[in-house]
């Protein structure tokens, strides 16, 4: 008995240990090991991530970007436009885990529902309005209408989008816990995936028939 009493002692004991080393074992993103790993983008080396450029050969360029004052183009079918500043347009955010982007939307304009699959996403509206929202994983809609100044967050993978429902244009930007936070829009993923998914795959999921399907199918093909 005082043997089973202390295999079972120690099995708490390990447990326990489990449970507190937990959280450390399932951290997402370890911490820089160096000032800076501007990425090299000229390097054929495949990592998780971009390799390192030289330290002697970087310079303040390499964490610097221009154009984020520029409204970017809403001529669209979506009227809207993202300007994303990733690691691809500053090599200088390699390891540092952050990106952001510009958001411009025509009156009406729409952002259409996507998820960032690496990153939480922060957006502040700088002009005009917007009609932004989450789609939990039990199917709980979280919306609201910001105005300039208001700040909205995205948690991490799930569905969202924004909507200019005012008059005039709006544009807002987001920071992104990733360099490379990933886009994937819902629509887009399904309908024009290339190859096609099949039709009976789709009419079965969407509760419609396969003509439907097809027209729906050629809408994105027309739009790329």
């Amino acid at each position: 008995m005082a043997r089973s009493s202390g295999k079972l002692a120690l099995l708490a004991l390990l447990v326990a240990a489990a449970a507190v080393a937990c959280p450390l074992a399932l951290a997402y993103d370890p911490s820089p090991l160096q000032d800076f790993c501007v990425a090299d983008t000229a390097s054929n080396v495949f990592v998780n991530g971009l390799a390192c450029k030289d330290p002697a050969q970087v310079c303040a360029a390499d964490f610097s970007h221009s154009g984020l004052q520029n409204a970017g183009d809403t001529a669209n079918a979506f009227g809207s436009k993202v300007t994303l500043v990733d690691v691809k347009a500053l090599p200088g955010l390699n390891t540092l885990g952050v990106a952001m982007a510009r958001l411009d939307l025509a009156p009406g304009g729409l952002n259409p529902p996507h998820t960032h699959p690496r990153a939480t996403e922060v957006l502040t509206v700088v002009e005009g309005e917007m009609y932004v929202g989450f789609i939990a994983t039990d199917g709980t809609l979280f919306a609201k209408v910001l105005r300039e100044g208001d700040v909205f967050v995205f948690p991490k993978g799930l569905v969202h989008f924004e909507f200019n429902a005012g008059s005039r244009p709006a544009f807002g930007i987001a920071g992104l816990s990733s360099q490379n936070p990933g886009l994937v829009r819902v629509a887009d993923s399904l309908f024009g995936a290339n190859p096609a998914i099949s039709d009976q795959v789709l009419a079965k999921a969407f509760r419609i028939d396969a003509a439907t399907v097809q027209r729906i199918k050629q809408q994105f093909a027309t739009n790329k």
